[in-house]
């Protein structure tokens, strides 16, 4: 199956895909926009594109658990990205994963422009590796987008 993560962002919004047999996850791009809307269609399209059957949204939990207004939107833009294309979307802990990202990139000396045009699509593939083990170890993995 063809498997979207995505790491939603006001600015950029991170994606990453896997192949078919679920094994690899890479980088897909990153869509920058300037509202919302904008945002939503321009994922919306680029999901079709890739032929995704099924998508992973970032849900950025604080981290006792609790979902602050940053985790709201997140799902709410998932609800909205499942209206959209019609494609079953999940909701899926991210707890950290820019963090991660970040070290990664400095690690690497990755720096300035180019950390800025990479960071949200590396955080996507981080969601999207995380998302892939937990299914392949448990069956089932994320939160229906209801």
């Amino acid at each position: 199956m063809i498997i979207a993560g995505i790491d939603f962002g006001d600015a950029r919004t991170g994606i990453a895909v896997c192949d078919k047999y679920e094994m690899m996850a890479s980088e897909a791009g990153c869509v920058q926009a300037d509202s919302y809307k904008k945002a939503l269609a321009m994922v919306a399209e680029k999901m079709l594109e890739l032929k995704a059957e099924l998508i992973v949204v970032g849900n950025p939990r604080n981290m006792n658990g609790s979902e602050g207004p940053r985790s709201e939107k997140c799902r709410a833009f998932a609800r909205e990205l499942a209206e959209a294309t019609g494609i079953e979307t999940v909701l899926f802990d991210e707890r950290l994963t820019t963090v991660s990202a970040h070290k990664i990139l400095s690690e690497n000396n990755v720096k300035g422009k180019k950390r800025k045009a990479t960071v949200d699509a590396l955080s996507a593939r981080l969601i999207l590796e995380d998302y892939l083990a937990v299914r392949k170890n448990t069956g089932k993995a994320g939160t229906p987008v209801v």
